[in-house]
C-alpha cells in the first residue's frame, strides 16, 4: 500500500509539472504571435507593454514624443540612436520609459513601462496616445 502512495505522489507531481510546462510553451508561442501581429496587439512582459507599429522609426519616434507632450510629461529625457532610442519622463508623478526599436523599413516596436513594476492600464493609455499621433492611412 505504501508503494502505491509513492506512485500516486509521483504521478501527481509529474502531472502538475507537465501542466505548467505546456502552459508556459503555449504562452511563449502566443506571445511570439502577439508581437508579430501589428498595432493593436499587445504583449505585456515584466511590466513592459509592447506592440509593433506599421510605421518607420522616425514617424514612430515623433508620435512617441508627441504622446509624452500630450500627457504633460515632465523631466523628459530622450536618447535617440540610429535604430533605437528611449524616452524617459514623469507623467502624473510616475516614471515612464518608452523604448522604441527599429524592426523593419515600416515596422517599429514600442515598449512602454509605467512605474517601477509596470502598470498595464497606464501603458495601454500611452500606446493609444502614440497611435493618435501617427498619420492615418
Amino acid at each position: 500500500m505504501l508503494a502505491l502512495s509513492k506512485k500516486r505522489k509521483l504521478f501527481v507531481i509529474l502531472s502538475i509539472s507537465l501542466f505548467f510546462l505546456t502552459c508556459g510553451c503555449a504562452a511563449i508561442v502566443a506571445g511570439g504571435a502577439a508581437v508579430g501581429a501589428g498595432a493593436g496587439t499587445y504583449l505585456y512582459v515584466n511590466g513592459e507593454l509592447k506592440t509593433d507599429y506599421p510605421y518607420n522609426f522616425e514617424k514612430t519616434w515623433t508620435a512617441c514624443e508627441r504622446a509624452v507632450a500630450d500627457l504633460r510629461g515632465t523631466a523628459v529625457d530622450p536618447m535617440k540612436g540610429i535604430s533605437e532610442g528611449t524616452i524617459s519622463a514623469k507623467i502624473n508623478e510616475e516614471p515612464v520609459k518608452l523604448i522604441i526599436k527599429y524592426k523593419d523599413k515600416n515596422l517599429t516596436t514600442v515598449g512602454v513601462r509605467v512605474g517601477i513594476m509596470g502598470d498595464q492600464t497606464a501603458s495601454k493609455l500611452i500606446h493609444h496616445k502614440i497611435s493618435d499621433n501617427l498619420p492615418k492611412p
